[in-house]
């Protein structure tokens, strides 16, 4: 009842500012994710720190992350949108005035955790927001603007940083998102409003304790693959977290007020979108991580023309967005994520068949097709696995699917990693010429998100048309 009052009270100007403010500081928050691994190698110089020291600006980031995303639904019934956005653009603002005037590497490390945990918890919220304040046949033009502004994200991150770095040092890039920060917080009085009714309920303080056990999990996978890893605390490690998630599991199914809403997951259209967006986000992470690699081992391009590369198919996913969700719509979420599905395996399809080394020009255009296909799953997932919930589930929904397409996004760069290297490893240990042992490593990860992505297509054809309901 209330949901539906939100969403006639957010009309014409009043929504067009609300929804522009909130994901003008989503795209702030994920500009800053994405766009500091260019800076690494300054890092490294400035602080005298080695290349797996700087990682863990990555590394912690993800780790903080994964166990803020559960969290962000009792922060929603509990303190208020308004509050609880000001709340996250201020805790960022801190943490990027904290890495402004960082002396050493370990006050950064403290900035970008503080940074984590605004992101954590806004990158659900926003989702949960959107939803809540749009009525369910429009929801999959609102999440396509969304999926827009994150797709844009994508695409500028490095250019953003890329240009400022040329004008000044990495302190300027910090300076660029303290300015936006401060001006949304003063923004945020004017234009965000509370849109959910509170729903106040006591804190679970072991169910978060428990939330420790997928950074665990997390940290773990993240080190599959690397040299010197100590793996009887690794294999520990991962025993006692995958514990820790089975008691929190058990747990949110005995509590009367659950910290997250897992019976979410008795909806047989919510659990197949939950994997339908993670594996598509998978391609897309590989694609952003993979093909770089390809560009610099194989085709020999510098640093500055592999990350331009991944610009062309990013601006694809960015345009595709607001359509996909549009036409999802007309002809129906379970028609367009086959088709989006199908554009992802025919892009892996094309890499899994050809042996040879591929030029540029072929290699942005399959990435394209493969980000284009992230286009028609990523988001009308997240919305179908929304229509698929009733509306005070949401925010519990969303969060859901965030924290899994998290884990298993990150699991599955750190299988294609170790998979690349082990191959090509083997291949040249065997006495074969480094260019083709390469090859060899880059076409066993190709085969591999082949396999993963062909899952995606079953999964995609097993979805109930929503639209036969009612």
């Amino acid at each position: 009842m209330t949901n539906s009052k939100t969403t006639i009270t957010l009309a014409g100007r009043r929504r067009f500012w609300f929804i522009f403010t909130l994901l003008t500081g989503t795209w702030t928050m994920s500009i800053s994710q994405s766009s500091l691994s260019t800076v690494y190698p300054t890092f490294m110089r400035d602080f005298g720190i080695s290349a797996s020291t700087v990682q863990w600006l990555t590394t912690g980031f993800m780790l903080t992350m994964v166990v803020m995303m559960p969290i962000s639904p009792w922060l929603l019934n509990n303190i208020g949108f308004k509050k609880l956005f000001l709340t996250v653009l201020v805790l960022f603002d801190i943490g990027s005035i904290i890495i402004y005037f960082a002396p050493s590497f370990a006050v950064m490390m403290v900035g970008r955790l503080i940074k984590a945990a605004a992101v954590g918890v806004l990158f659900p919220s926003y989702q949960s927001i959107l939803l809540t304040i749009t009525p369910e046949a429009k929801r999959g033009s609102t999440m396509g603007v969304a999926g827009l502004v994150m797709g844009s994200a994508l695409a500028s991150g490095p250019i953003i940083s890329g240009v400022v770095l040329k004008f000044t040092d990495w302190h300027g890039l910090f300076l660029v998102f303290i300015t936006v920060a401060t001006i949304l917080i003063v923004l945020s009085f004017v234009t965000i409003q509370d849109v959910m009714v509170s729903k106040p309920s006591k804190l679970d303080g072991l169910s978060i304790v428990m939330l420790l056990g997928f950074a665990g999990i997390l940290y773990v996978v993240n080190e599959i693959g690397k040299p010197n890893v100590n793996w009887i605390f690794g294999w520990v490690l991962l025993i006692v977290s995958v514990l820790a998630v089975a008691y929190f599991t058990y747990r949110q199914f005995h509590l009367e007020t659950p910290l997250l809403e897992l019976r979410v997951l008795k909806t047989f259209n919510y659990d197949l979108a939950i994997f339908l967006t993670a594996i598509s986000y998978i391609a897309l992470i590989v694609v952003t991580i993979v093909f770089p690699l390809y560009y610099q081992g194989i085709l020999k391009v510098s640093p500055f023309i592999s990350g331009l590369s991944l610009v062309p198919g990013a601006v694809f996913l960015s345009i595709l967005n607001p359509l996909t969700g549009k036409l999802a719509e007309k002809i129906g979420y379970k028609q367009i994520m086959l088709i989006g599905m199908s554009m992802i395996v025919v892009g892996w399809l094309i890499l899994a068949l050809v042996t040879a080394k591929l030029n540029l020009v072929t290699m942005i255009l399959i990435a394209a097709l493969i980000e284009g296909g992230n286009a028609f799953v990523m988001m009308p997932a997240v919305t179908l696995g929304a229509n698929s919930l009733p509306n005070q589930l949401i925010s519990h929904g969303t969060a859901v699917i965030t924290t899994v397409r998290q884990i298993l996004g990150s699991a599955g760069v750190a299988i294609a990693t170790l998979i690349l290297s082990n191959v090509t490893a083997s291949q040249l240990k065997a006495g074969v010429p480094t260019l083709t042992a390469n090859l060899h490593g880059y076409h066993a990860v190709f085969l591999t998100m082949l396999g993963v992505e062909i899952v995606g297509v079953i999964l995609a054809l097993l979805l109930r048309d929503e639209r036969q309901k009612n």
